[in-house]
């Protein structure tokens, strides 16, 4: 099964290294990043999860929880944490989901239903595409889908900044243009008539082209 962005995100019950969880229930009203695994102990998502726990309070400022998978049990995970801190400064302090029957996996996608189901005789490479980051929103639909290869470290202040994308686009009327940061000029929505952008912005707009009507951040 694959997804698309606006899907609701597949539910599920699943064993973690802080106890079990009911996906959705665990998400709640707050924004969740679910960054996916294809084994423990490996370098690249050492890396990855070390970066993501010294970046967990700005995601937290932002009410994005944060949580991982990988193709291993809950107890390797919590070896793992031990070499993360140790080599990255960092100690994982979110959730870490075992999927040692690809279970989860399967469900989103980033295996093939054919895919045995025996996690300890399985190698990195078999599980390349469980490399994953889906950003799901309060509603539990899917906001993002981004799949990097395994040997190229995932950009999570790239994620930082479509998430402040995200909850700004979802409450004000607008779009964030290329290489936008936090406070740059957006772009009015192109659902938005130039009459009802009148009302919302009576100051007026820039318009180098008609459909490309720039505007201050709103507050």
């Amino acid at each position: 099964m694959s997804f698309q962005i606006g899907d609701t995100a597949p539910d599920f019950e699943a064993d973690t290294t802080q106890g079990h969880i009911k996906f959705h229930d665990w998400i709640g009203n707050s924004w969740c990043i679910l960054f996916s695994h294809p084994k423990d102990f490996t370098p690249v998502c050492t890396t990855e999860l070390g970066y993501m726990a010294k970046l967990e309070p700005e995601f937290k400022r932002r009410n994005v929880k944060i949580i991982g998978l990988s193709v291993d049990p809950v107890d390797n995970h919590a070896k793992w944490a031990v070499d993360i801190e140790e080599t990255q400064g960092a100690k994982p302090t979110y959730p870490m989901i075992g999927d040692p029957d690809l279970r989860i996996s399967k469900l989103y996608g980033m295996l093939p239903a054919s895919a045995g189901g025996d996690a300890s005789v399985r190698t990195p490479a078999d599980n390349q595409t469980v490399r994953n980051i889906f950003v799901i929103g309060p509603d539990k639909k899917i906001k993002l889908i981004m799949v990097y290869p395994m040997t190229t470290g995932r950009n999570f202040d790239e994620v930082l900044r479509i998430i402040d994308s995200l909850q700004l686009t979802s409450t004000h009327k607008v779009a964030t243009p290329v290489n936008w940061r936090p406070g740059d000029d957006v772009i009015i929505a192109g659902s938005v008539s130039d009459e009802e952008a009148k009302k919302i912005y009576p100051e007026g707009w820039n318009a180098p082209r008609p459909y490309l009507r720039i505007v201050p951040q709103p507050k």
